[in-house]
């Protein structure tokens, strides 16, 4: 493994709970760094905590789409004592079924979580992760290489990781820190709980394992790479989208996420 990359590192992951924020989190303590789990709920980063070497987990329980969220992790590692190395912007998640089939507040907060959180916590531990010679691990998606009807919001959000992070690189890379984007196909993680079988697009049998794509994360970080597609056949089809139009990749995606009638709306 890549010791040399996480070994006495202070890494803060947000979204910790469940899914790729824990496989983080068991992979990085594995590897000897510390992790900061930042979530909603105190319960799960708890028993996450327990389950991870003595002193090597600390825990922030605070809702990232709340405004200023960013400002008050901060502040809790302040009190912590806590400075930041690499910073996972790994919370995020997404709503299927028709863009007007879900109320207006449901989709801004996928704004407020995937984007605005995501923005800020970057701004605001950028100084400190720059003078600690550290680097941010973006987590996208590979809905954010080209439109996702049915996800319109989600794949928008994601395509907004992609754009910020490689900006982000070749703003940051020469000032010795690192950026990585690295975006997982459809993964077995809490995801579809919230987003709806549906999002999977038919791939429900298909599914990544968390650790798997986490794996892929970690070299390519440890490898100094600005971006990673987990899974050959994912970077196979985000790569085949740069030759079709932009309407003409949504209408096949179209094809693949469009709700099944027989689903009653949820609401």
């Amino acid at each position: 493994m890549h010791h040399s990359s996480f070994a006495g590192k202070n890494v803060l992951i947000t979204g910790a709970s469940m899914g790729l924020g824990k496989a983080f989190a068991e992979a990085l303590a594995r590897q000897g760094a510390t992790v900061i789990l930042v979530a909603r709920s105190a319960e799960r980063l708890e028993a996450l905590a327990r389950a991870l070497p003595p002193g090597k987990a600390h825990v922030v329980a605070l809702d990232l789409a709340a405004p200023g969220a960013a400002g008050r992790v901060k502040a809790a590692l302040a009190s912590l004592g806590l400075g930041v190395d690499i910073l996972v912007n790994n919370a995020g998640f997404g709503l299927h079924g028709p863009f007007t089939g879900r109320p207006p507040a449901e989709q801004r907060e996928q704004i407020d979580v995937n984007v605005v959180a995501l923005v800020e916590l970057t701004g605001v531990f950028v100084p400190e992760i720059e003078r600690r010679r550290g680097g941010i691990i973006n987590v996208a998606s590979v809905a954010g290489f080209q439109p996702t009807p049915y996800m319109a919001v989600y794949g928008a959000t994601k395509a907004f990781v992609l754009s910020f992070n490689d900006a982000l690189w070749a703003e940051l890379q020469p000032r010795g820190v690192r950026v990585l984007c690295v975006s997982p196909g459809v993964t077995a993680t809490g995801f579809f709980e919230r987003a709806g079988k549906g999002a999977a697009g038919g791939l429900a049998g298909k599914m990544a394992d968390p650790a798997a794509v986490v794996e892929t994360a970690l070299a390519a970080y440890a490898g100094d790479r600005p971006s990673v597609v987990h899974g050959l056949r994912n970077a196979v089809l985000t790569f085949a989208t740069r030759f079709l139009s932009r309407q003409r990749a949504a209408l096949i995606i179209a094809k693949m996420t469009a709700p099944k009638p027989a689903i009653a709306p949820t609401g």
